[in-house]
């Protein structure tokens, strides 16, 4: 459907007059767009491939929030969330809209968030055809008589050719930018061509408005349900395993990355899509994802083997994020529509390089609300030969970027919800065993997946647990497919005096990090960190 009169004056009420408007276009055609441009190529099995320029991610620093009323008590301002005036907003949407103005482009009516009493109407106006093809992958799409009587609540304009003359005139620090405006309700992206400057524009501003507006707790999660009706919930950052685990052949995919935790006790998935990363991706170890790239889906920055248009997956010369959107249907074993209730348990996934944490552990409402603030992982600082030091990474509630509240809000919202569910919630360690990263050895997925199984079929609600002696998480003393000896991490360490050095200092770490939430948590919450830090005595646990 192209633009007619109407559509033109819908757009004209955003200020911006075109007289080339591309009215919710379908897949083929977007394509054909974009490869007749020199926009992108096809692989050889007909995918569209892109690439996005001088962002290949995100760019945290060029984020901005509208400080005013709606906002000013609200956010949780700081290095995360910076704010920009009304006044300079509206100067740089009006240049936005100007610029958008006599040139072809593409608009799309979607929706957010699965369950019916939640949908929120996005209205997405791009200069590329891509990002417009981006759009229909991740966000909902709508039938024709949806479509006919629909009114967007926010609108998303991006612009990734403009980039503002003077920065410092509107406010922001460089000539690209993703600003999000409640009062308006309009997330603006300029000046990147990297598309999930949108897609987590509008995760942000969901961030805000479910859990105020709603009681609606957002999570940067993945989620799956059983075939008896229960739902579990994956937390991890980048690299823990999150879609890999999430993906089980007896459980169906309810989404990937971003979703809702009702009042209800309803799970939803707010996306209608999925945005994998492909690097090292094989058909072996990734084959839902490996299968959903076909004619439907979109690659970005990936390079292709030389002198074909195959692509070389391992090859991160352009960068390590090369990604893949597809629909969520690419995937075969999905819930439809995109949610379920009756959520029995959540799983934090953590690679720690450091090889303390156990492999699997049940956390206390106040341990999980800790862990939650906490957001866990460990990265390895290198790759070159010899042992390397891994450097300890937190990321709060596990999507700090995207979080406009205190991370406090979030952590209390969830333990309360786990409270009155009576949801199991278990710390996962996907890293190391038996010592740090270039000593011990990962943790084989055939074992994580194992403690997987057997929280989620209640085969450890019988076993017997022993308390960690510094970070106070309750490990099974047995697990189903699980050898006995690896559920205790300093069983697997040859020096037990080495392993209790590295869980302190890991302890520490931890304690550092949280310093900056600890005014406003609760005692609950401060007594679910560890036992011990580096200042206090190991006598008294050892």
């Amino acid at each position: 459907m192209n633009e007619t009169m109407e559509h033109r004056k819908d757009l004209e009420k955003y200020g911006i007059k075109s007289d080339t408007v591309h009215w919710n276009l379908d897949a083929e055609t977007l394509q054909r767009i974009t490869v007749e441009k020199g926009m992108g190529v096809e692989t050889e099995n007909g995918t569209l491939s892109i690439n996005t320029g001088k962002f290949t991610g995100r760019s945290p620093k060029d984020r901005f929030l509208v400080k005013d009323d709606y906002t000013k008590d609200r956010i949780w301002w700081g290095r995360i969330n910076k704010p920009i005036s009304p006044e300079n907003f509206d100067k740089l949407y009006d240049e936005v809209a100007k610029y958008l103005s006599n040139k072809e482009i593409y608009a799309r009516d979607a929706a957010v968030c699965a369950h019916p009493d939640y949908t929120m109407n996005v209205r997405t106006v791009t200069e590329f055809p891509w990002s417009n093809y981006f759009i229909k992958n991740m966000f909902l799409r709508l039938s024709e008589e949806e479509l006919k009587d629909f009114d967007e609540e926010w609108l998303v304009l991006c612009a990734p050719g403009y980039e503002a003359p003077n920065p410092e005139d509107f406010g922001i620090i460089a000539g690209n930018f993703s600003i999000l405006n409640f009062t308006r309700k309009v997330a603006l992206v300029g000046g990147s061509e990297y598309p999930g400057e949108m897609k987590k524009g509008i995760f942000s501003a969901l961030n805000l408005i479910l859990p105020v507006d709603k009681n609606v707790l957002p999570m940067h999660c993945s989620a799956n349900v059983g075939e008896d009706g229960d739902t579990a919930i994956f937390f991890g950052l980048s690299g823990t395993g999150k879609t890999t685990l999430s993906a089980d052949p007896d459980r169906k995919l309810i989404g990937d990355d971003e979703h809702g935790w009702t009042a209800e006790n309803i799970i939803f998935n707010f996306e209608g899509g999925c945005y994998a990363k492909v690097i090292d991706l094989t058909e072996e170890k990734e084959p839902d994802i490996y299968r959903a790239i076909r004619p439907g889906a979109l690659l970005e920055n990936v390079v292709f083997k030389e002198g074909t248009k195959e692509v070389d997956y391992f090859d991160s010369s352009i960068t390590q994020n090369t990604r893949v959107s597809y629909p969520i249907d690419h995937i075969d074993n999905i819930q439809t529509p995109s949610y379920a209730s009756n959520p029995k348990n959540i799983f934090f996934l953590t690679c720690d390089a450091f090889g303390v944490l156990p492999p699997v552990s049940k956390l206390t409402p106040g341990q999980a609300a800790y862990h939650f603030i906490s957001g866990y992982t460990a990265k390895v600082a290198g790759t070159e030969a010899g042992i390397n030091e891994p450097v300890p990474s937190f990321s709060a509630c596990f999507g700090e970027p995207f979080m406009p509240l205190h991370p406090t809000v979030y952590a209390e919202m969830l333990s309360k919800k786990m409270q009155d569910a009576g949801v199991n919630v278990w710390l996962i360690n996907t890293g190391w065993s038996g010592g740090p990263y270039g000593v011990g050895s990962r943790i084989k997925l055939k074992y994580t997946r194992a403690m997987i199984s057997a929280a989620l079929e209640g085969k450890l609600e019988d076993v017997d647990f022993d308390a960690h002696p510094v970070f106070g998480l309750y490990m099974p003393k047995y697990c189903p497919g699980v050898p006995t000896e690896i559920l205790d991490p300093m069983n697997t360490w040859l020096q037990k005096g080495a392993y209790v050095s590295k869980a302190i200092q890991l302890a520490h770490s931890f304690h550092i990090n949280f310093d900056k939430f600890a005014s406003e948590a609760s005692e609950e919450i401060l007594n679910g960190g560890p036992l011990i830090d580096s200042h206090h005595s190991l006598d008294e646990h050892f």
